[in-house]
Protein backbone atom coordinates (compact mmCIF):
# COMPACT_ATOMS: atom_id res chain seq x y z
CA UNK A 1 0.00 0.00 0.00
CA UNK A 2 1.15 3.07 -1.00
CA UNK A 3 2.18 5.78 2.00
CA UNK A 4 1.76 9.17 1.15
CA UNK A 5 3.77 11.04 3.12
CA UNK A 6 6.71 8.07 1.92
CA UNK A 7 5.94 10.10 -1.69
CA UNK A 8 5.79 13.83 0.15
CA UNK A 9 9.13 12.77 1.38
CA UNK A 10 10.13 11.49 -1.51
CA UNK A 11 9.69 14.19 -3.59
CA UNK A 12 11.11 16.43 -1.22
CA UNK A 13 14.20 14.88 -1.08
CA UNK A 14 14.92 14.37 -4.79
CA UNK A 15 12.80 17.54 -6.27
CA UNK A 16 15.99 18.76 -8.61
CA UNK A 17 17.15 15.11 -9.53
CA UNK A 18 13.44 14.49 -11.08
CA UNK A 19 13.24 17.85 -12.40
CA UNK A 20 16.73 16.90 -14.25
CA UNK A 21 15.49 13.68 -15.54
CA UNK A 22 12.14 15.18 -16.76
CA UNK A 23 11.84 15.81 -20.49
CA UNK A 24 9.50 18.39 -22.26
CA UNK A 25 9.13 16.61 -25.32
CA UNK A 26 6.90 13.45 -26.61
CA UNK A 27 3.87 12.31 -27.21
CA UNK A 28 2.52 12.96 -23.74
CA UNK A 29 2.82 16.66 -24.23
CA UNK A 30 0.94 16.32 -28.17
CA UNK A 31 -1.99 15.07 -26.02
CA UNK A 32 -2.05 18.20 -23.87
CA UNK A 33 -2.07 20.64 -27.06
CA UNK A 34 -4.59 18.48 -28.22
CA UNK A 35 -6.85 18.91 -24.66
CA UNK A 36 -5.94 22.81 -24.91
CA UNK A 37 -7.22 23.73 -28.35
CA UNK A 38 -10.52 23.30 -26.20
CA UNK A 39 -9.76 25.47 -23.66
CA UNK A 40 -10.59 29.24 -23.81
CA UNK A 41 -7.99 31.68 -22.61
CA UNK A 42 -10.35 32.90 -19.77
CA UNK A 43 -10.65 29.06 -18.57
CA UNK A 44 -9.27 28.42 -14.52
CA UNK A 45 -7.02 25.65 -15.28
CA UNK A 46 -6.27 22.72 -12.52
CA UNK A 47 -2.59 20.79 -12.65
CA UNK A 48 -3.19 18.34 -10.12
CA UNK A 49 0.16 17.02 -9.06
CA UNK A 50 1.94 19.83 -10.65
CA UNK A 51 5.93 18.64 -9.53
CA UNK A 52 8.03 21.45 -10.58
CA UNK A 53 6.06 22.77 -12.87
CA UNK A 54 7.21 22.01 -16.49
CA UNK A 55 5.93 20.97 -18.94
CA UNK A 56 2.87 20.66 -18.13
CA UNK A 57 1.79 23.66 -15.92
CA UNK A 58 3.24 25.79 -17.92
CA UNK A 59 1.85 24.89 -21.14
CA UNK A 60 -1.89 25.40 -18.88
CA UNK A 61 0.05 29.17 -18.07
CA UNK A 62 0.58 29.92 -21.82
CA UNK A 63 -3.26 28.72 -22.63
CA UNK A 64 -5.30 30.18 -19.67
CA UNK A 65 -5.56 30.88 -15.88
CA UNK A 66 -3.61 27.70 -14.52
CA UNK A 67 -3.40 26.88 -10.83
CA UNK A 68 -0.98 23.63 -9.33
CA UNK A 69 -1.20 21.49 -6.06
CA UNK A 70 1.37 19.30 -5.25
CA UNK A 71 1.84 17.05 -2.20
CA UNK A 72 5.43 18.17 -2.02
CA UNK A 73 6.58 21.73 -0.43
CA UNK A 74 9.71 21.45 -2.35
CA UNK A 75 8.39 20.60 -6.07
CA UNK A 76 6.08 23.73 -5.58
CA UNK A 77 8.83 25.54 -5.16
CA UNK A 78 10.53 24.84 -8.13
CA UNK A 79 7.33 25.49 -9.97
CA UNK A 80 6.92 29.16 -8.28
CA UNK A 81 10.70 29.59 -9.99
CA UNK A 82 9.64 27.91 -13.06
CA UNK A 83 6.07 29.26 -14.19
CA UNK A 84 5.85 32.39 -12.03
CA UNK A 85 2.32 33.05 -13.62
CA UNK A 86 0.58 30.52 -11.79
CA UNK A 87 -0.82 30.19 -8.33
CA UNK A 88 0.03 27.29 -6.33
CA UNK A 89 -1.33 25.90 -3.14
CA UNK A 90 0.07 22.27 -1.34
CA UNK A 91 -2.52 19.52 -1.06
CA UNK A 92 -3.51 16.43 -1.42
CA UNK A 93 -5.47 15.13 -4.72
CA UNK A 94 -8.33 13.06 -2.55
CA UNK A 95 -8.79 16.08 -0.55
CA UNK A 96 -8.13 18.85 -2.58
CA UNK A 97 -7.69 22.58 -1.03
CA UNK A 98 -10.22 24.36 -3.04
CA UNK A 99 -14.52 25.00 -3.64
CA UNK A 100 -16.48 23.52 -5.56
CA UNK A 101 -16.69 24.17 -9.07
CA UNK A 102 -13.47 26.04 -9.12
CA UNK A 103 -12.28 25.30 -11.96
CA UNK A 104 -13.48 24.71 -16.37
CA UNK A 105 -10.50 21.58 -16.24
CA UNK A 106 -8.19 19.86 -14.27
CA UNK A 107 -4.64 18.27 -15.74
CA UNK A 108 -3.40 14.79 -13.79
CA UNK A 109 -0.48 13.74 -15.31
CA UNK A 110 1.30 10.74 -13.63
CA UNK A 111 0.10 11.71 -10.46
CA UNK A 112 -2.56 9.68 -9.87
CA UNK A 113 -0.32 6.18 -9.61
CA UNK A 114 1.14 7.55 -6.14
CA UNK A 115 -2.31 7.62 -4.65
CA UNK A 116 -3.09 4.99 -2.79
CA UNK A 117 -5.20 2.43 -4.65
CA UNK A 118 -7.90 2.57 -2.11
CA UNK A 119 -8.16 6.14 -2.87
CA UNK A 120 -8.39 6.45 -6.67
CA UNK A 121 -12.17 6.75 -6.60
CA UNK A 122 -11.78 9.32 -3.75
CA UNK A 123 -9.34 11.63 -6.42
CA UNK A 124 -11.64 11.14 -9.23
CA UNK A 125 -14.17 12.57 -7.19
CA UNK A 126 -12.41 15.26 -6.03
CA UNK A 127 -11.62 16.14 -9.52
CA UNK A 128 -15.17 16.29 -10.39
CA UNK A 129 -16.13 18.35 -7.13
CA UNK A 130 -13.87 20.92 -8.10
CA UNK A 131 -15.01 21.27 -11.63
CA UNK A 132 -17.84 23.35 -13.05
CA UNK A 133 -20.61 21.32 -15.27
CA UNK A 134 -19.69 20.35 -18.27
CA UNK A 135 -16.15 20.78 -17.13
CA UNK A 136 -13.41 19.31 -18.84
CA UNK A 137 -10.48 16.50 -17.97
CA UNK A 138 -7.31 14.99 -19.07
CA UNK A 139 -5.57 12.75 -16.71
CA UNK A 140 -3.05 9.24 -17.53
CA UNK A 141 -2.78 5.86 -15.62
CA UNK A 142 -0.98 2.87 -16.32
CA UNK A 143 -2.62 0.52 -18.67
CA UNK A 144 -2.72 -2.10 -16.30
CA UNK A 145 -2.55 -2.86 -12.51
CA UNK A 146 0.51 -2.65 -10.87
CA UNK A 147 1.83 -1.24 -7.53
CA UNK A 148 5.72 -0.97 -6.15
CA UNK A 149 8.19 0.28 -4.13
CA UNK A 150 11.91 1.42 -5.24
CA UNK A 151 14.51 2.40 -2.21
CA UNK A 152 16.70 4.35 -4.65
CA UNK A 153 14.64 6.15 -7.09
CA UNK A 154 16.62 8.21 -9.65
CA UNK A 155 19.65 7.04 -8.20
CA UNK A 156 19.38 9.16 -5.52
CA UNK A 157 19.28 6.74 -2.19
CA UNK A 158 15.59 7.94 -1.88
CA UNK A 159 12.38 5.63 -1.89
CA UNK A 160 9.58 6.33 -3.64
CA UNK A 161 5.86 4.29 -4.25
CA UNK A 162 3.28 3.65 -6.76
CA UNK A 163 0.39 1.80 -7.20
CA UNK A 164 -1.25 2.24 -10.89
CA UNK A 165 -4.89 1.06 -10.76
CA UNK A 166 -4.92 0.33 -14.28
CA UNK A 167 -7.13 1.93 -17.38
CA UNK A 168 -9.91 -0.66 -16.95
CA UNK A 169 -10.34 0.42 -13.31
CA UNK A 170 -9.80 4.34 -13.40
CA UNK A 171 -12.57 3.85 -16.40
CA UNK A 172 -15.34 3.08 -13.76
CA UNK A 173 -13.88 5.36 -11.30
CA UNK A 174 -14.03 8.33 -13.27
CA UNK A 175 -17.72 7.42 -14.85
CA UNK A 176 -18.47 6.65 -11.06
CA UNK A 177 -17.63 10.25 -10.25
CA UNK A 178 -19.84 11.45 -12.90
CA UNK A 179 -17.51 11.59 -16.16
CA UNK A 180 -18.33 10.93 -19.99
CA UNK A 181 -15.16 9.45 -21.28
CA UNK A 182 -14.48 11.41 -24.81
CA UNK A 183 -11.17 10.15 -26.18
CA UNK A 184 -8.47 7.56 -25.15
CA UNK A 185 -4.55 7.50 -25.92
CA UNK A 186 -2.59 4.97 -25.42
CA UNK A 187 1.18 6.98 -25.29
CA UNK A 188 4.38 5.18 -24.71
CA UNK A 189 6.19 8.14 -22.94
CA UNK A 190 6.62 9.33 -19.55
CA UNK A 191 7.69 12.87 -19.88
CA UNK A 192 10.94 11.26 -18.26
CA UNK A 193 14.14 10.72 -20.24
CA UNK A 194 15.35 6.54 -20.63
CA UNK A 195 11.70 5.75 -19.17
CA UNK A 196 9.73 3.12 -21.67
CA UNK A 197 6.61 3.43 -19.44
CA UNK A 198 3.36 2.60 -21.49
CA UNK A 199 0.53 5.55 -20.30
CA UNK A 200 -3.65 5.07 -20.74
CA UNK A 201 -4.94 9.04 -21.35
CA UNK A 202 -8.27 9.87 -20.57
CA UNK A 203 -10.36 13.10 -22.15
CA UNK A 204 -13.52 13.04 -19.83
CA UNK A 205 -16.56 15.78 -19.54
CA UNK A 206 -18.41 16.27 -16.78
CA UNK A 207 -21.82 15.39 -16.97
CA UNK A 208 -23.93 18.69 -16.43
Amino acid sequence: MVDKNAVRRGYDALAEAYAADRNEDGRGREVLSRFLDGVSESARVLDAGCGQGTPVLRDLSESAAAVGTDVSRSQLELADERVPAASLAQGDMAALPFRDESFDAVTAYHSLIHAPREQHQEVADEFARVLVDAGRLLCSEGPDEWSGTNPNWLDTGVEMQWHIAGAEATREHLRTAGFVIEREWGVDDSLAEGDDASWTFFAARLEG
